[in-house]
């Protein structure tokens, strides 16, 4: 079945538990979520530059998926990458913010999060549960042309942080200029008009001195 219209049904003889467990069990889950307010990561909010957190780093992917749909490299179901910006790090309340750039901490990275997967998604009921864990492989897998999309914005979004901080988390852990190329080239995949942005901001910050060389 697929996973999309699997999320909308309701109980029935294949799908048990009456409405109301269904919704405890729901609400539950939802609140245990809140938790993603205090997964902190290492870029910093361009106002006060205190660091953003995961729930912040979501809600404002979603924005930009809305506001720059246009530059999408195909038609994209909107609907399926603004589910995949909110729920794609959900994995990381108890993986936590493993930083793009520390390549000792990305060795047990995807083990960390498919652990984490593997609680927090069992969480909800069971056809939620395969709902949810389909639409977050789909995003890590980057095949479908809705998680290309969803993966570029996710790339996009640190990388304007980090640039209008002066690159604070780039200048505090000595990325160079080509380490930030090599992370956000994938951004094509998705949005090739983003990636031409994102190629010139990143240019302009190795000339301003917010990057190594």
């Amino acid at each position: 079945m697929n996973p999309t219209l699997e999320m909308h049904r309701l109980p029935t003889e294949d799908n048990p538990g009456n409405v109301q467990d269904r919704l405890t069990q729901q609400i539950d889950f939802l609140v245990q979520m809140d938790a993603l307010k205090q997964v902190f990561r290492q870029s910093l909010l361009i106002a006060d530059r205190r660091p953003e957190n995961d729930a912040e780093h979501s809600w404002h992917l979603a924005l930009m998926a809305i506001i720059l749909r246009e530059h999408a490299k195909e038609d994209i179901d909107i609907t399926r990458v603004l589910s995949m910006h909110l729920i794609h790090d959900l994995v990381e309340i108890d993986a936590g913010d493993t930083f793009a750039y520390d390549e000792a901490a990305h060795a047990d990275k995807e083990a960390r999060e498919r652990a984490a997967a593997k609680r927090i998604f069992a969480l909800l009921p069971a056809d939620q549960e395969r709902w949810i864990n389909a639409l977050w492989e789909e995003f890590e897998e980057r095949v479908t042309i809705e998680a290309r999309y969803a993966a570029a914005l996710d790339r996009l979004q640190p990388l304007l942080l980090n640039y209008h901080t002066d690159g604070a988390a780039w200048v505090k852990h000595g990325v160079r200029h080509d380490q930030v190329v090599a992370r956000n080239e994938h951004i094509d995949e998705g949005a090739p008009a983003l990636w031409e942005y994102a190629r010139r901001l990143i240019d302009d910050a190795l000339e301003e001195g917010k990057l190594m060389s």
